[in-house]
């Protein structure tokens, strides 16, 4: 069995080779590593769910080159804010972070196709949006939380999004005790959870195939997760260049989805277990 070369792709015959020297795309080398690749993670960032309508945090247009007020975006989304200022930062969070009627893009879609075609596929997202499970993936690490679990601070009643987003109150007040309620997202200045940690190090350390999409790997630690890789095939799919680039395998400067979504899951699963010697 030869290598296709630079990406590391079995070939099974010379003729084969040359096709892929004829019509040499990035979604065909893509496909081809997908299909080798028995354990796959996709690492996403806030670029996975631009195109369901959510903008992202830290492009030209993102929530954070706003101001609002005196007030820096940052400065808003941590936790002695929350804790001092409440009011304030539930205005923000429910105008800003809240995005009720989004719906799984494209490349939320393909996930969840390839985890049904049986792909062992992982999702370690930076997202707090709950997109992908909307889609139908079930293997989904969220480092950041979720805004569709909130729970009380005093007695740990836990309560849905719609329940943080209609609420009267300026402050989401418990039915049960009337404690202040707290969404579970990692504010700035919180850890990320250590189960959570764990999980994604262990799944990226695992497998076979890493696709980073939809961020440019500047958000740590999160992102430093990435150099437990040590599988066959790394891809990096983000519309601006970073540098990260020159260390993947493939580099895509393309849409998340769009990109996905001329992928082929029929051409993607079937792999054949290697042979016992």
């Amino acid at each position: 069995m030869e290598l296709y070369e630079p990406y590391g792709i079995p070939v099974a015959s010379k003729a084969e080779k040359e096709s892929f020297d004829r019509a040499n795309t990035k979604a065909m080398i893509f496909t081809r590593m997908l299909k080798d690749s028995e354990k796959v993670v996709f690492f996403g960032g806030a670029g996975v769910s631009t195109e369901s309508g959510i903008p992202d945090f830290r492009s030209a247009t993102g929530v954070y080159s706003q101001k609002y007020g005196n007030r820096s975006p940052e400065q808003i989304v941590s936790r002695s804010f929350f804790d001092s200022f409440p009011r304030e930062f539930y205005s923000f969070y429910r105008e800003k972070m809240l995005f009720l009627d989004a719906k799984p893009n494209a490349a939320h879609l393909k996930l969840a196709e390839l985890e049904k075609a049986g792909k062992d596929i992982t999702i370690v997202t930076q997202n707090i949006d709950g997109l992908h499970q909307k889609a139908g993936s079930s293997k989904v690490i969220e480092l950041h939380g979720s805004v569709m679990r909130n729970r009380c601070m005093k007695c740990g009643q836990e309560y849905n999004v719609n329940f943080v987003a209609n609420d009267r109150n300026p402050v989401p007040e418990c039915s049960l005790c009337g404690g202040k309620i707290k969404p579970d997202v990692v504010l700035y200045e919180e850890s990320l959870d250590e189960k959570n940690i764990e999980a994604a190090v262990t799944a990226i350390s695992e497998c076979d195939m890493l696709i980073v999409a939809g961020t440019s790997l500047v958000v740590y630690p999160a992102a430093g997760f990435i150099r437990y890789f040590r599988g066959a095939h790394s891809v990096i799919i983000n519309l601006s260049q970073s540098g990260h680039d020159q260390f993947m395998d493939l580099a895509v400067h393309e849409k998340v989805g769009e990109f996905l979504s001329q992928i082929d899951v029929s051409e993607c699963v079937g792999k054949k277990k290697k042979s016992a010697e």
